[in-house]
């Protein structure tokens, strides 16, 4: 038998200045000769034992910084020390030592909490990478003592809020306390993924009405044909597949607050249907023949500039001056960059047990990493950014590495464009179940591109349909069909 080679230098308490303690478990004279002589070269002081059961002796001493372990020796394997490592919720960062390189290795190593593996043979570079990677483990997991005993004196409340501490944000929260319990109409306008129905729903909340009905209804995500009787209401057979009455958002949200999302994408021959509920507070329905009066408030948001959209003639004036009576503009959060650490950390908080099933914590060094990113989605991006590096990483303490996806987008703008249809997608799903999920994300695309390219072109169809690559006939469909108002006089 090899006798166990112990450095004589034994430090007092681990100091992150000085050189680590490491535990060497492998029946191989060989590769403990090999590591041995590469992290002693480094400084570090070393423990060699041959046999799991020896390993696991030392290992309940709790000095050791890291420990690399073999997959099979006598005693004890290298998988069932992990398992004894977590038992005892070790700070130890173990990684593997395996001489077969299989998936199934792998994957039963990282599950039980082995930092890393290393495939026989391995080269020395590899050791001393690892090793410095067990060391910057060590370090995160102090912080995430310090932040338990933080988040115990002051977690972060979890579910929808709205969250942020930049001038920005810190004055929406103001007008939101001067509004609410003012029964007039609110526009909320921003780019998508900031938080437009957040600050609707502060302002519900917050109102007389909180305790009464948020009705939601986004005007782009129903199609046009059945957003009438969504918003409205109808009656028996007022059309074909009208087999029962339908009361409608309208009557639904009375005493309440009734919120429409993308207000921009409404119809414009339903816009003159909400002018009459907001100048009257009648609502009639879809082959009904008596109006009702409904106490409603109306809360309105839009990615869109309205005011563009009025001189376009896609929306109304007089119904823009109705529900701008008080507006609010959310910044994007690219401007107010003292808002992402919050975030983060309430993502982090909300997300980690729904997620992993556990609590998790954010590093400094990944915060200011998140900091520094442009977000062209928003705090949507931002969201979706945490829950998938939450997924993805095996660490009680995400770091920046966790979100190595967002520091190079090799598709540039078009991937961007492509995550934010994506983001839309996603909302869709969660409020659409018409059966026309297709249609309805195609229509909200190429409206928005056929108006722009129109209005581009100042309504000369020749023009855009060679912009477009498409035939005059088909644009000239598409117009009708979307019922687009075509801006200016049409020189086609």
């Amino acid at each position: 038998m090899t006798t166990p080679h112990e450095s004589s230098k034994k430090p007092n308490a681990y100091d992150e200045s000085r050189a680590a303690k490491i535990l060497i478990a492998d029946d191989e004279y060989s590769i403990r000769f090999v590591l041995r002589e590469a992290l002693e070269a480094h400084g570090h002081t070393v423990v060699e034992v041959e046999d799991g059961n020896q390993a696991l002796e030392k290992l309940a001493t709790g000095e050791f910084d890291i420990a690399f372990l073999d997959i099979r020796m006598p005693g004890l394997t290298g998988l069932e020390l992990l398992d004894q490592l977590r038992a005892t919720q070790s700070e130890t960062a173990a990684v593997v030592i395996t001489a077969e390189s299989t998936m199934e290795n792998a994957v039963e190593a990282m599950k039980r909490g082995a930092l890393d593996y290393l495939v026989k043979p391995f080269s020395l570079a590899e050791v001393t990478v690892l090793t410095e990677k067990s060391l910057a483990t060590r370090k995160l997991q102090r912080e995430v003592r310090h932040l338990r005993r933080e988040v115990v004196r002051a977690r972060v409340p979890s579910g929808e809020r709205l969250i942020g501490r930049s001038p920005e944000i810190l004055e929406i929260f103001k007008t939101v306390g001067k509004i609410a319990d003012r029964n007039v109409p609110v526009l909320i306008t921003g780019e998508s993924g900031t938080g437009k129905e957040l600050v609707a729903k502060a302002i519900h909340q917050a109102s007389p009405r909180g305790d009464n009905e948020f009705v939601a209804v986004n005007a782009a995500a129903i199609p046009r044909e059945l957003l009438e009787s969504e918003l409205f209401g109808h009656e028996r057979g007022a059309f074909t597949g009208a087999v029962d009455s339908r009361p409608g958002r309208f009557r639904e949200a009375s005493g309440g607050t009734l919120f429409l999302d993308e207000i921009g994408d409404m119809p414009h021959e339903l816009q003159v249907k909400l002018l009459r509920v907001l100048q009257s507070g009648e609502v009639m329905s879809v082959g009904g023949r008596k109006a009702d009066i409904v106490d409603v408030r109306i809360l309105a948001a839009t990615h869109r500039n309205l005011d563009d959209a009025v001189q376009e003639g896609t929306f109304r004036e007089d119904l823009l001056y109705r529900l701008r009576v008080v507006p609010i503009e959310i910044a994007p959060l690219r401007d107010r960059g003292e808002d992402i650490p919050i975030l983060a950390e309430h993502f982090v908080t909300r997300y980690g047990a729904e997620l992993v099933g556990a609590p998790r914590f954010i590093s400094e060094s990944a915060i200011d990493f998140l900091a520094a990113h442009p977000w062209p989605g928003n705090v949507r991006e931002l969201e979706n950014s945490i829950k998938r590096a939450l997924v993805l990483s095996a660490n009680e303490l995400l770091i920046e590495d966790d979100f190595e996806f967002l520091k190079a987008d090799p598709r540039g703008s078009a991937g961007r464009f492509e995550q934010a249809i994506r983001d839309e997608i996603t909302d869709a799903l969660a409020g659409d179940e018409s059966g026309d999920l297709y249609h309805n994300l195609i229509e909200r695309l190429e409206r928005p591109l056929l108006e722009r390219v129109l209005a581009h072109t100042a309504g000369n169809q020749i023009r855009a349909a060679a912009i477009l690559g498409i035939n005059r006939n088909t644009l000239r469909k598409k117009i009708t069909d979307l019922d687009i108002t075509l801006p200016g006089r049409e020189h086609s």
